[in-house]
């Protein structure tokens, strides 16, 4: 009977976010990752990144794109410890950590007006970074296909293609 009352030792889950290792104890704990939690929530509630937004929590809407290994996921579907060991980058990751410039995409996003209320812009961004870290040279409509998971209420994706294609031309690309 001992056996069942010993304590087992916590799992600790690690993660790199943004170039930054972090480390997690697994638990229902207020300081511990749920093992039920997804990254979304993880990104958010435990590291402050709210730049990866909530909002279908389905894996419908596109807001909560990251990339996972340099490729595009939705974090809302993904369970914080399957991205054990993982490089995860964020919204907040693309901008130069010592200088703080913007990435020429986030740049040119801002100098094309390619947002409103801008909620859903995260992760159009991270999509279509995912895109040109494997493609840097998409066509207008491989940018369409790409973003065809990512949903806005409020913008003309005409902005957004524009914004993508001046960074696509800019790199001298196409």
């Amino acid at each position: 009977m001992t056996s069942i009352l010993k304590k087992h030792p916590p799992h600790t889950l690690t993660l790199t976010v943004n170039g930054e290792t972090h480390s997690f104890i697994l638990g229902e704990g207020p300081n511990e990752v749920s093992p039920s939690h997804t990254l979304a929530q993880t990104l958010r509630e435990k590291l402050g990144l709210t730049g990866t937004k909530i909002s279908c929590d389905r894996g419908a809407c596109g807001s909560c794109t990251v990339l996972l290994d340099g490729k595009a996921v939705l974090s809302c579907m993904l369970l914080t410890v399957e991205c054990e060991g993982k490089e995860i980058t964020t919204i907040e990751g693309l901008s130069n950590p010592k200088t703080g410039t913007l990435d020429p995409l986030q740049q040119s996003f801002i100098d094309h007006t390619a947002f409103q209320c801008g909620f859903c812009t995260p992760g159009i961004i991270m999509s279509t970074k995912a895109l040109l870290n494997t493609n840097p040279s998409p066509t207008v409509d491989e940018v369409k296909e790409a973003l065809s998971g990512n949903f806005c209420r409020c913008i003309s994706h005409y902005h957004v293609l524009d914004a993508v294609m001046a960074v696509v031309k800019k790199e001298g690309n196409q």
